[in-house]
């Protein structure tokens, strides 16, 4: 007799083992399968973001931005260190340890809620029935009265450059370089390829980012991805816009990368070649074809705004459907499928989702462009303050960058906010709450901030919108 479950959900990513916990916390009986491998070997909860993206890169992006302080800047506030040793085998010990805490922290939540943690692989069949397949056992039929699909995404692999692990290699393994390579080339000027390109030209490399784009950072603000593209260009960062790779040959020396600029034939030399082009929804022997799942042009699951598949009964949640590949994005959508196959009131509000790169500085926004609110005609006001006239940021030596606030003429409400500096990740909460709740730039101009704090900074941008900025020249005097 085949095993049945309220709710079976497809990975254990951010947006999979969310919903399996919040569906279990509603009282339903769930089963939560996945079958991520470490390269050691080991299976673990988690997915992507927890085993080989979100968590370790952030990792690895502290330990060196405190080794590139600690090189560059602790003179300034008087303390001498001498020579700066690295130890990566150091720092990759310490990321590894993080990564294992967090995904065993999984497993415990899932013992927890009395979710059952299912180690292989699992298939949608036909009338909601998922073949799941341990990993060293034979498959066997789960019955379910509700399926959540999380499987997440997968690199992009361009097919002149093709992954071989060691010398083109992915955003996985470039989180796991033993050494720090001398010279190491980045294909794409995306959220990833930049955190990446940071890490290890922090700890010495001399990085060569490759971007098809003409426009820096697209899909930000373009005053704001002005003043990060200045930033990253002074922190000894190559980056060729408007550039088409066309070709990557291993050699003995590393790699030979060709690309056009221009229309012009050029090659570089480079150790290690990263490729960061995007990423492509995970649906590989994911469902039967009897089972009604229904892809895109894009190969993305198709759902409603509700996360609903054409199928009754079957959800689809975070990366492998339609929208930004983000996290905190999936989880939320798990929650709402949960909360929805419970019976309960759920959505996910997608106009006010942060996007944050964690570089140095970082990069934050929320809502709209001021280019996506100018071409949609409605009329709008601005107001920035920078972090140079931010007595916290200056305590902190980050006075690099600023926070633009957009607003409505008619009824001042909140259109975006766009942040580039020093902790723009956090700074943009108050930011995205403002949103949740359609506040208005006077609500936040009404709202008192602690002194001295970067939070000011958004309280200076607000005032900043009605040209009544306390400490910085606003833009009409008088």
């Amino acid at each position: 007799m085949s095993k049945t479950y309220d709710v079976v959900v497809i990975g254990a990513g951010p947006a999979g083992y969310v919903a399996a916990i919040r569906a279990a916390q509603l009282g339903m009986r769930v089963a939560c399968i996945d079958e991520w491998k470490n390269k050691d070997g080991k299976n673990a909860f988690g997915g992507t973001c927890l085993n080989a993206g979100c968590i370790p890169s952030k990792v690895l992006l502290e330990s060196s931005e405190l080794y590139h302080r600690a090189g560059h800047e602790f003179k300034k506030h008087g303390i001498n260190v001498g020579k700066v040793d690295l130890d990566v085998a150091t720092m990759q010990k310490r990321r590894a340890g993080i990564v294992r805490q967090l995904t065993g922290g999984i497993a415990g939540l899932f013992k927890a809620n009395k979710v059952d943690g299912l180690v292989g692989h699992g298939k949608l069949l036909a009338g909601k029935k998922v073949e799941f397949t341990p990993v060293d056992g034979e498959p066997e039929v789960i019955e379910a009265g509700s399926v959540i699909i999380a499987t997440g995404s997968a690199p992009i692999e361009l097919p002149f450059a093709k992954f071989d692990g060691e010398h083109i290699v992915d955003s996985w393994d470039a989180i796991e370089f033993a050494e720090v390579p001398k010279r190491l080339g980045v294909i794409g000027a995306g959220v990833i390829g930049l955190e990446l390109g940071s890490v290890w030209s922090r700890l010495g490399s001399e990085v060569t980012i490759i971007e098809a784009m003409h426009d820096f950072l697209f899909m930000a603000d373009r005053e704001i991805a002005a003043v990060a593209g200045k930033d990253f260009k002074k922190q000894g960062l190559d980056i060729k816009l408007g550039a088409k790779l066309t070709g990557a040959k291993v050699g003995k020396s590393g790699v030979t990368v060709e690309y056009e600029d221009a229309g012009i034939p050029k090659t570089i030399e480079v150790d290690k070649l990263v490729v960061a082009v995007g990423r492509k929804p995970y649906t590989d022997n994911l469902f039967a074809e009897d089972s009604g799942i229904q892809l895109d042009a894009r190969g993305f699951i198709e759902v409603d705004d509700e996360c609903r598949t054409r199928v009754k009964g079957v959800y689809a949640v975070g990366d492998c459907v339609r929208g930004p590949m983000l996290a905190h994005k999936g989880s939320e959508e798990g929650v709402m499928a949960a909360d929805l196959i419970a019976g309960e009131v759920a959505e996910v509000n997608y106009d006010v989702i942060p996007s944050v790169i964690y570089t140095a500085p970082e990069i934050a926004w929320v809502g709209k462009t001021e280019q996506e609110i100018k071409e949609s005609g409605r009329a709008y006001k601005t107001g920035s303050f920078p972090f140079a006239a931010s007595g916290r940021a200056k305590a902190m030596e980050q006075t690099s960058g600023m926070v633009k606030i957009i607003s409505a003429v008619d009824d001042d409400e909140i259109l975006g906010v766009h942040i580039v500096g020093p902790m723009a990740g956090e700074l943009i909460a108050e930011a995205v709450l403002a949103m949740e709740f359609s506040a208005s730039t006077e609500d936040i101009q009404r709202t008192i901030h602690a002194h001295p704090s970067l939070a000011e900074a958004m309280h200076e941008a607000s005032l900043a919108v009605d040209n009544k900025a306390l400490n910085y020249p606003n833009k009409k005097a008088g």
